[in-house]
Formats: structure tokens, sequence, C-alpha cells
């Protein structure tokens, strides 16, 4: 009986933390006809490195399975040092900012920034013409009445000709 096509050999598959991050390493073989092994390197679902490595000039090994396999590992194992060495810290996502590992410092909660200090709003001044009996201390603010019949003139609306 001839020969099949001969089979894919199994993957690799790791997730692997790097920087506060998780990235995913995954490295195929596409099979024979293809002869090629190929590791995507992956950062939030999006594909940030790939290599591909061809093996078509001995795809008639004997034991082409276990050499396959030994370049898938070896393979996925670059990907897996050159990430922790930063070969790929460009392609890191904005969305995902890469962080480093340095010590946590305590942090402070924000100074608020002070408001200018404002006086009073000003009262706006109305000028009242000048009486004869104003003074500046007040002295015809002083009367012979009582409180009750000052609140009472008040009341009654007579000022006691006072125009206030």
């Amino acid at each position: 009986m001839p020969p099949g096509p001969k089979k894919m050999v199994v993957g690799f598959n790791h997730n692997i933390k790097y920087r506060g991050q998780t990235y995913h390493a995954q490295t195929e073989d596409s099979g024979a006809e293809r002869a090629q092994v190929v590791t995507h390197l992956f950062l939030g679902g999006n594909i940030i490195a790939s290599k591909r490595t061809s093996y078509a000039d001995i795809t008639a090994a004997e034991n082409l399975g276990d050499v396959v396999r030994a370049l898938m590992e070896e393979q996925h194992k670059e990907v897996l040092r050159n990430l922790v060495h930063g070969v790929y810290d460009h392609a890191a996502l904005p969305s995902a900012p890469v962080r480093d590992f340095a010590p946590a410092r305590p942090t402070l909660p924000p100074t608020p920034v002070p408001t200018p200090l404002r006086g009073p709003t000003p009262v706006p001044v109305v000028e009242r013409p000048a009486r004869p009996n104003d003074t500046l201390f007040g002295e015809d603010l002083i009367s012979e009445r009582s409180l009750d019949e000052v609140i009472l003139a008040y009341l009654a609306g007579d000022d006691g000709g006072r125009g206030r």
C-alpha cells in the first residue's frame, strides 16, 4: 500500500505573562504539503509577531515527524525568548500599554488646586440726595420715640418725613 499523506505534528500553545500583560504563543505545522512551521505571538487577540520556517528541503526524510517536532520546539522557544528579551516591545498595542515591573511607589492623592479668593460680591451703591440732617455718624437716626413707635410707624408707612 503506498504511503498516504503525512500527518501534521501537533502544535504548541503557551500563555506567558510579561510586563503585566498576558501574551499567547502558538506554533503549528502546516503539513508536508506546505512544509512550514508557523509561530504567532498574540497580545489582546492581535498577532504582534510571526515566524515561518520552511522544511521543504527535508520532506523526504525518514524521521520527518521527529525533525519537524524539534524544529517546532526550537522556533516556539525562540519566540518566547525574544518576548522576554524585549524584541517585541515596540509592537505592544496602545490599548494595552507595556508596564515595567518597577517597585510600586506610594501615590499621594492629587493636591486640590486652590480657587482664587474673592471678596464679597459688591453691592451696588444707590446715591440718595443729601438731607440737611444727615451726618456721617448717623446722629439723625437717634430718636426720642420708643422702639415700638418706630416699628409701628415703619409698618404704617409713616417714616416721619425721613424719606426712607
